[in-house]
């Protein structure tokens, strides 16, 4: 017979399975009777475990509780815990770092050897390339999100890419993240109109200004309706582009703070991005290496005219790059020979 310590973790580890265990198959499983196993159950609770008993047959099942007692967790889970608490304490979100940290210390201490090798090992190869974002306040996402569930409108500081500041009360509707920053939409109402707003550069007023009643929202696809406003919209020039290959494949190669993809049947998509370069445009959309052609606007299907004459040239094949039909060079620094 298993000892009460020991045997208490097995009956743990059995109930954390999410299932209903009957009283007369732990007790077989445990070799005690079924009125130990009413004890152990009476002993969990006591630590905090929320040991539910299922209708019907007796049986009892693990559910969820008021505090968060000591879990168990077998070698795969505690790997990917380790790493993901590890990555957290080098940053992404402010504040949790240091949470984090400790909760990675703690499991560490536990952890027997060979998966604090397993750890080990994998950050040792591991390269982070780096955060860009700015690290946003988790209090800030906090209220933010219950501003929304709530329907109270919200009053905050605004700080532009120009560096400029204003002042806004915006109605919050819903948090997007695109995996470096988190954006909020909201309805404007000095403006009138929908906006997204960049979290990192808000700063919060109190209290919450009054209750709103929701609107239909800007788009059924807000994510990519967020794609499209940060990827193009800021930018002086917003190319369209009919790209001939399945939207997942140019969205893997195309981020969406980058461009908005969607797709128009399983071989081709519509790509609609924003620079202030033309060229730059469609330096981007080429070095994808699929096939396309440029919707809009006019002056971009030019361009690419006038680039893929000149890369024509380049090629070697005897043409003379950049001739306008008049012999002035179509292409500046470019000299007719």
């Amino acid at each position: 017979m298993l000892e009460t310590s020991a045997r208490l973790l097995k009956l743990l580890s059995l109930l954390q399975t999410h299932r209903d265990w009957p009283g007369t198959e732990l007790a077989e499983r445990l070799g005690v009777s079924t009125r130990t196993v009413r004890r152990d159950v009476d002993r969990l609770r006591e630590l905090g475990y929320p040991v539910d008993a299922a209708a019907g047959t007796p049986g009892y099942r693990l559910g969820a509780g008021s505090q968060l007692p000591p879990l168990l967790l077998d070698d795969d889970e505690a790997v990917a815990v380790a790493v993901g608490l590890s990555t957290a304490a080098t940053g992404g979100v402010t504040g949790i770092e240091e949470t984090s940290l400790r909760a990675l210390t703690k499991l560490e201490q536990v952890m027997p050897a060979r998966l604090r090798h397993r750890v080990t090992s994998l950050r040792a190869v591991t390269v982070p390339m780096g955060n860009e974002a700015a690290a946003v306040e988790p209090g800030t996402l906090s209220a933010i999100a219950a501003a929304a569930r709530a329907r109270e409108s919200l009053r905050f500081d605004y700080r532009a890419h120009d560096g400029g500041s204003t002042t806004r009360t915006v109605e919050p509707y819903r948090l997007v993240n695109s995996g470096r920053r988190w954006y909020l939409v909201g309805w404007d109402l000095a403006r009138a109109d929908w906006r997204t707003y960049r979290v990192d550069r808000l700063a919060l007023r109190t209290p919450n200004g009054p209750r709103f009643t929701a609107r239909e929202l800007p788009a059924d696809d807000l994510a990519a309706y967020v794609s499209r406003g940060i990827s193009s919209e800021p930018y002086r020039h917003q190319g369209r582009f009919l790209v001939h290959a399945p939207a997942q494949e140019v969205a893997e190669r195309m981020p969406a703070t980058t461009a908005a993809v969607q797709a128009l049947d399983e071989g081709t998509c519509e790509l609609v991005s924003g620079s202030n370069s033309l060229d730059e445009l469609l330096l981007w959309v080429t070095l994808m290496g699929f096939a396309f052609e440029v919707t809009s606007p006019p002056e971009l299907a030019g361009r690419a005219r006038d680039l893929g004459e000149l890369l024509t040239g380049a090629a070697g094949d005897g043409r003379t790059p950049g001739d306008g039909g008049d012999g002035t060079p179509r292409f500046p620094g470019c000299s007719k020979t």
